[in-house]
């Protein structure tokens, strides 16, 4: 279901009452004999020195803009999914002429994408539309926060993209730059059933060139009591295996090197359309290129328990990361039915011990909640056990945050400074233990596809997703490279290249994978208009058409202003 509000233009609401043009005459009147019948007598005065001023009658019907030639900024928050529907709805605006801009100021309209996940997010998006009207910008806002509370006070009077709507981004963008509010919020469904979303051959404009997010589905299987993505993605929608593989093909014979899989729970995937995640992963596996690598997104312990063994396998595999996101949330098995997490402690301890049992060297990422309003003291005690035991690598820790229309909102909060309290103790915890400890000139094949955050290195990951730090040469991005460790700090490893640079063994394009797109390039739309020799119209020439229709109507209205000044 969607809804759409446009406000009238000014002709239609002056003539919303009449049913023909003859009404407008009424029996009574002068008739035309009669005020012609004096004009012999009637000698005009001749206007010198003055402006001809129209009224707002003289307003044209329409809207006198140019579609598909203004500036667009776009911010994202959140997940990987999140920034994936971004790539798409820029690919989308610049395929159709719109330029995205990283200057906000600049700007003609921002497209806010945001995420509900926890208040602090929401926050930030909140404060980022009160910027926009400060500045009298024009404002299209998508994302989980206003598919979640499409009725929030903050947001009402804007142009809202639902998140299963991004492919209208086009029309949403035009009709807010022409001054009307439109809110789609409709599902994709096929014979009644919902889908995936959006298609997955879209254009698109990926923020790294070198690495391409794919969402194999949306929503989950789940009903956390916390969770406010939910109210925003729904039930588990997922995308046919085909179209997914297709998409990752694609994508390599654009110069990608990395693929991310991600949605709400990747473990889920398939369960409505009776295919099964290690099936999927096989068939992708067969189109990834000998050097490019497959990175699984998250996924929950119940589903992860159903295929084990197939995993262990997929893991294994040399083009695919030995690393996968399993949030555990709480060490405590009651915090975990309060939280209807549909799994205990010992089934989480299964799916690590089990993986780092079978997968040499895996890693595992997992996520906790800090102060979730059921925990007691004892609750947390085995949260910092189960974190001390296994001391993982990558640890993402979270204050509990009530969402607005979830159930965990309504129950009595633990007193903040007691849950910051319980907050610092973890990631102090967490911040003792080094990972890459005496991991100094150990060997490893790394892909080099990101820059640092303090632009003074090139990131790459070895066979474990291990963050490595290589020197920045522009040879080494995109490519795989033999490194020796150095060094080694909390979140990474410092490398340097093993042997000359000159030979050719040690830095490795993967194979058959061409040079990347230009950032900012449309994936998609560019190759094909490249291999398109008879093309009929431009972009140019549709503006230049434009114009030139712009330009008919005005004079055309300005000589009938004239006509009608000479008969009064």
């Amino acid at each position: 279901m969607y809804y759409t509000d446009i406000m009238p233009t000014l002709c239609e609401s002056d003539i919303t009452s009449l049913e023909d043009i003859e009404d407008i005459v009424q029996s009574g009147d002068l008739t035309r004999n009669d005020r012609l019948a004096g004009r012999k007598r009637v000698v005009p005065k001749t206007r010198t020195g003055r402006k001809y001023e129209t009224k707002d009658t003289d307003v044209p019907c329409g809207d006198s803009i140019i579609p598909g030639t203004q500036r667009i900024y776009v911010k994202t928050w959140g997940c990987s999914h999140n920034n994936s529907d971004s790539e798409y709805m820029a690919g989308q605006l610049a395929a159709y002429g719109y330029k995205i801009i990283d200057d906000r100021l600049l700007a003609d309209l921002w497209l806010l994408n945001s995420c509900t996940v926890k208040s602090p997010a929401e926050d930030h998006f909140r404060n980022e539309i009160k910027t926009a009207r400060e500045l009298g910008k024009l404002l299209v806002v998508a994302g989980c926060v206003p598919q979640g509370q499409p009725r929030a006070t903050y947001l009402q009077g804007l142009s809202v993209i639902g998140v299963q709507q991004i492919d209208r981004v086009v029309e949403v963008v035009e009709e807010a730059l022409k001054g009307h509010s439109v809110r789609l919020f409709g599902q994709k469904k096929t014979s009644g059933k919902k889908v995936g979303g959006a298609a997955l051959n879209l254009p698109k404009i990926r923020k790294n060139p070198l690495i391409e997010i794919i969402a194999i589905n949306t929503g989950c299987l789940n009903q956390c009591t916390y969770c406010k993505t939910k109210h925003a993605r729904g039930e588990l929608g997922s995308y046919p295996p085909e179209e997914i593989v297709a998409r990752a093909k694609q994508s390599f014979e654009e110069g990608v090197v990395e693929i991310w899989l991600t949605s709400e729970d990747t473990g889920a995937y398939g369960h409505d359309i009776g295919v099964t995640l290690p099936e999927l992963l096989w068939q992708l596996v067969e189109v990834i290129p000998e050097g490019a690598m497959l990175r699984l997104g998250m996924t929950n312990p119940p589903y992860i328990l159903e295929h084990l063994e197939e995993m262990e396998k997929i893991l294994n595999h040399p083009r695919v990361y030995g690393f996968l996101h399993v949030p555990v949330q709480s060490g405590s098995d009651s915090v975990l039915m309060d939280m209807k997490r549909e799994y205990c402690l010992s089934d989480f301890k299964h799916v690590v011990d089990f993986l780092q049992e079978r997968v040499s060297g895996i890693t595992i990422a997992t996520d906790i909640i800090c102060g979730f309003p059921t925990e007691t003291e004892d609750d947390f005690e085995e949260t910092v056990k189960l974190v001390d035991v296994y001391h993982f690598p990558s640890l993402f820790i979270n204050q509990f945050f009530p969402r607005p229309g979830t159930i965990a909102a309504k129950l009595p909060r633990i007193p903040p400074p007691q849950v910051k309290k319980r907050t610092k103790r973890l990631s102090e915890l967490f911040q003792s233990y080094q990972p890459y400890k005496n991991r100094e000139n150990e060997l490893y094949t790394v892909l080099v596809t990101e820059e640092s955050h303090d632009k003074q290195y090139y990131v790459g990951h070895n066979k474990y997703y291990e963050q490595v730090l290589v020197p920045k040469k522009q040879k080494f991005m995109g490519k795989m490279v033999d490194v020796r460790i150095e060094s080694t700090g909390k979140f990474y490893m410092m490398g340097q290249l093993v042997g000359r640079e000159t030979d050719g063994r040690n830095v490795k394009r993967p194979e058959g994978v061409p040079p990347p797109l230009k950032k900012g390039q449309v994936s998609g739309v560019v190759l094909q208009q490249e291999d398109t020799s008879t093309s009929v119209l431009t972009k140019t020439d549709l503006v230049i058409f434009a114009l030139v229709v712009l330009t008919i109507t005005s004079v055309f209205r300005m000589w009938t202003i004239f006509q009608n000044f000479v008969q009064i």
